[in-house]
């Protein structure tokens, strides 16, 4: 299994988004689980991708080849993927991962989130989409969630489609017993 992280390319203002960071990466090179992100060598993308190297862990890094040349490439990487644009980057992590873990971030990882999030929504994957809510990064951003559930402008269904736990144990417990609903996108068609 592989799961494909989403997270800052900076650290963010509290330590503790750096030390969760760093405790996910562990945790799943621990459990044998492979981890794909961006192949940064920066923020909370490298807290997490280090602390999997360290504990022996799989890591593969996707980066297009524009961000290389602004230096911020991951040289410890074995296995760094270079493409061509950021849409071949989502493509090819959407390919080799078995689920999506959104640490804090800023629109980078939000659209990252959204996208994956959209295309399970629309049944092109059965992959789990979570967030890690360090801190209750994303605890106003849940509540638009439920409002927009509420307005009916998501199936309460997709809306409960996102995993969201404060524990990194949880979280990968839910993500490993993951079911997707399979219920029309389209709450009213007229």
């Amino acid at each position: 299994m592989r799961l494909c992280i989403f997270s800052g390319s900076n650290a963010g203002a509290r330590p503790a988004y750096r030390e969760q960071a760093a405790l996910l990466g562990t945790a799943l090179a621990r459990a044998g689980i492979g981890l794909v992100y961006g192949g940064a060598s920066v923020g909370l993308m490298a807290a997490a991708a280090n602390a999997a190297l360290a504990e022996g862990g799989e890591v593969i890094g996707v980066i297009p080849q524009s961000l290389i040349d602004k230096e911020i490439a991951h040289t410890g990487l074995k296995d760094l993927r270079v493409v061509g644009s950021m849409h071949e980057r989502k493509a090819l992590m959407a390919e080799l991962a078995d689920g999506f873990i959104a640490l804090p971030g800023g629109c980078g990882t939000l659209e990252e989130l959204f996208e994956v999030w959209t295309w399970g929504q629309l049944g092109h994957h059965d992959k789990p989409c979570s967030l890690l809510n360090i801190e209750g990064f994303y605890d106003s951003l849940l509540a638009f969630l439920d409002h927009a559930a509420s307005e009916a402008f998501m199936q309460p269904q997709h809306r409960s489609m996102l995993i969201v736990e404060r524990d990194i144990d949880a979280l990968l417990a839910a993500i490993r017993s993951y079911q997707p609903p399979h219920v029309t996108k389209w709450i009213n068609k007229s």
